[in-house]
Order: C-alpha cells, then sequence, then structure tokens
C-alpha cells in the first residue's frame, strides 16, 4: 500500500466535529469526497470522510461517526493520506512525486536529476535540480517544462539564460 500525502489538520471548525484541512492536493475533487477512506497521522488511523465543503483556503470535512469538537481535537496538526490506488489515475495522470529521480535536459544536455518539488512560497512549484557541482530551482510550469517522459524518465526543460 502507497499512502499519498493530501494535506494536513490545522484546526476544527464549530463544536460538531468539522475538521479545517490545508490542502493543495493536485486532485481534491477525488479526495475530499462522502465515503472516501483517509489516514490520519504516523499510526495511519482510518477514517471515513461524511461530509465535505471548501471555504476560503481551507477543505472543510465532517468523518462518519463524530459529532463532537471533543472527538476530533486528537487529530489537531496531523498529517493526511489516502491510498495511491483509491485515486483511479488515469493514464496521463501522474503525481509531482512519481517525477522524482527523472533526469532532466536543456537542448539535450543534462542539467541535473530532479531531487524534489518544492512551494515557491507565492503559489507555484519549483523543481529542485542537483548535479555533482551545483543545485537548481526551475519554475513548475509550462513555459519551463517542455515534456515529460514516463518511459525514459526524462523531463525536457526551456532554461533561459543564467538559469
Amino acid at each position: 500500500m502507497e499512502y499519498i500525502y493530501i494535506g494536513k489538520i490545522v484546526n476544527t471548525h464549530g463544536i460538531k466535529g468539522e475538521i479545517r484541512l490545508l490542502s493543495d492536493f493536485k486532485f481534491k475533487e477525488r479526495v475530499f469526497v462522502k465515503n472516501m477512506e483517509i489516514y490520519i497521522g504516523r499510526k495511519k488511523e482510518k477514517e471515513v470522510i461524511e461530509t465535505y465543503r471548501h471555504h476560503k483556503n481551507f477543505e472543510m470535512i465532517t468523518l462518519v461517526g463524530y459529532s463532537n469538537i471533543n472527538e476530533i481535537l486528537k487529530y489537531k496538526g496531523l498529517s493526511v493520506f489516502v491510498l495511491r490506488e483509491d485515486l483511479n489515475l488515469g493514464e496521463n495522470e501522474y503525481l509531482d512525486s512519481d517525477l522524482i529521480g527523472f533526469s532532466c535536459y536543456n537542448n539535450n544536455d543534462f542539467v541535473g536529476n530532479l531531487v524534489d518539488i518544492v512551494e515557491s512560497g507565492k503559489g507555484n512549484k519549483l523543481f529542485v535540480i542537483e548535479n555533482d557541482s551545483e543545485k537548481k530551482y526551475v519554475p513548475y510550469q509550462e513555459q519551463f517544462v517542455i515534456n515529460i517522459d514516463f518511459s525514459s524518465k526524462k523531463i525536457e526543460l526551456n532554461l533561459l539564460e543564467g538559469m
């Protein structure tokens, strides 16, 4: 079983056991649905989503069998996961984490290997690419990422002069 991180429980909301979750997960529409099984914390405690709504920057959920704030306080601050198989990814769909380890090239010149994908702090994602001598940060945007080839595990980039 492969657990996929989908967000973090940042607080409760109201007194009836609603949970405030912060998530930038790519496939929210697939995980934040009634009856979806989620796994919370290091112990991966299995729970089931009862209701969902989006509110401001948060995903708001309630869990089956919980109706009181005091019952869910134990989950505050914990990470939330789903099983990869429950995402039902299509043939051309992937998670960002699937790209880690891919070789990156610019005009057929090896740039390095993708070691991480991080948030820029401004709502954008950055590829972290390393080789023997340096670490580069490349915006994860269409204008810089030309092609992702899963069969050869290669990413073709379009780097600007000085990047």
